[in-house]
C-alpha cells in the first residue's frame, strides 16, 4: 500500500502514474510532480496522531504534521458503537487500541473521496467495515473486501445515518448524529457543506482549493436535501464548528450563495449594474 502525499489517500500497487484524485479539477499535484510514501515511512519520520476529546462521546482525530489535506477525523460513539468519519491519512497501533476501548467500530466512513486517508488500514486494525457511497465507487484506490457499497441512505445505528447529498462530488455524504450529546442533533459534513472561519455561515464548492463554486440550483438542492433532517449543529472535516442554529444557517448561506452566483449583487462589485 502507497498513499499520496497530497491527499494522503491510499492506493494499491501497481500505482497510478499520478493520483487521479489530485489530477482532477478538484485537487492539484504539486508542482514537482507526484509524491508517495508508506505507514512505515512516515512513522520512522517521527508522524504522531493527536486525540482531542470535544465531548465525552465524539472526540476528534488529526495527523501532526497533516498527512495530505490533514483533515480532523469525527469519532462519534452511540450505545451500539462508533464511527470513524473522514480517517486520517495515518493509522497507529495506539490510536486503534484507544477507539477500540469504547467499544466496537460500526464503520469508518468519508464524506467524499479526498477525506478516505487509509480507509482500509483503519478497517483493518479496527475490524470494521470501510462504508464508501456507490456513487464514488470508482475513485476507491485500494479496495479490499472490507469496503462495502452504500446507496442514498444507510443507518449504522438507531440516530446515526449516512445521507448522500451530491454537490462537491456526485457522491458527497452527511453523517447525521440525530442523538448527540447535546440532543439538538449534529451532522458530520465534511466539506460537503463547509462551516466558514465566521462560525456563523457556510461554503459550497465544487473545489475549494481551485475556488469553483456550485451553480445555484445545486445548493438549492443540497438546501432541500439537507431540510429534512433535525440538526443544530454542525462540524466540518477540519473541526470547524456551527455551535447552534445550523439549519437556520444553512438557510442563510444557502440563500446569500444563490444571490451571489445568480448576479444580485453585481452592483457591489464595480463591474455590474448600478457600479
Amino acid at each position: 500500500m502507497r498513499i499520496c502525499a497530497t491527499c494522503g489517500v491510499e492506493f494499491s500497487e501497481p500505482l497510478p502514474e499520478v493520483c487521479p484524485i489530485c489530477e482532477d479539477e478538484r485537487q492539484w499535484v504539486p508542482a514537482d510532480g507526484q509524491r508517495w510514501t508508506t505507514t512505515d515511512e512516515l512513522s520512522a519520520a517521527g508522524q504522531q496522531l493527536v486525540w482531542t476529546d470535544r465531548e465525552p462521546r465524539r472526540a476528534e482525530i488529526r495527523t501532526k504534521p497533516a498527512v495530505g489535506i490533514g483533515q480532523t477525523a469525527q469519532l462519534v460513539t452511540t450505545d451500539r458503537g462508533s464511527l470513524l468519519w473522514d480517517p486520517p491519512g495515518y493509522h497507529d497501533e495506539a490510536t486503534a487500541r484507544r477507539i477500540l476501548e469504547r467499544g466496537p467500530v460500526l464503520a469508518v466512513a468519508a464524506s467524499h473521496p479526498h477525506m478516505f486517508g487509509v480507509q482500509t488500514a483503519w478497517g483493518d486494525v479496527l475490524d470494521a467495515p470501510v462504508l464508501v457511497c456507490a456513487s464514488d465507487a470508482e475513485w476507491v484506490g485500494r479496495s479490499t473486501p472490507r469496503v462495502q457499497l452504500w446507496e442514498d441512505v444507510h443507518e449504522l445505528a438507531p440516530g446515526l445515518t449516512l445521507h448522500r447529498i451530491g454537490g462537491h462530488f456526485v457522491g458527497a455524504a452527511v453523517a447525521h448524529w440525530a442523538d448527540d450529546e447535546t440532543g439538538r442533533g449534529l451532522l458530520l459534513s465534511g466539506d460537503t457543506v463547509f462551516p466558514n472561519p465566521d462560525r456563523r455561515s457556510l461554503g459550497f464548492m465544487r473545489s475549494y482549493p481551485n475556488k469553483i463554486p456550485l451553480s445555484a440550483a445545486v445548493v438549492q438542492a443540497i438546501a432541500d436535501r439537507l431540510a429534512p433532517l433535525d440538526f443544530d449543529r454542525i462540524v466540518g472535516n477540519f473541526g470547524n464548528l456551527i455551535d447552534g442554529d445550523a439549519k437556520a444557517v444553512l438557510e442563510f448561506s444557502a440563500a446569500r450563495h444563490i444571490a451571489w452566483v445568480r448576479g444580485d449583487h453585481d452592483g457591489e462589485t464595480g463591474i455590474g449594474a448600478g457600479r
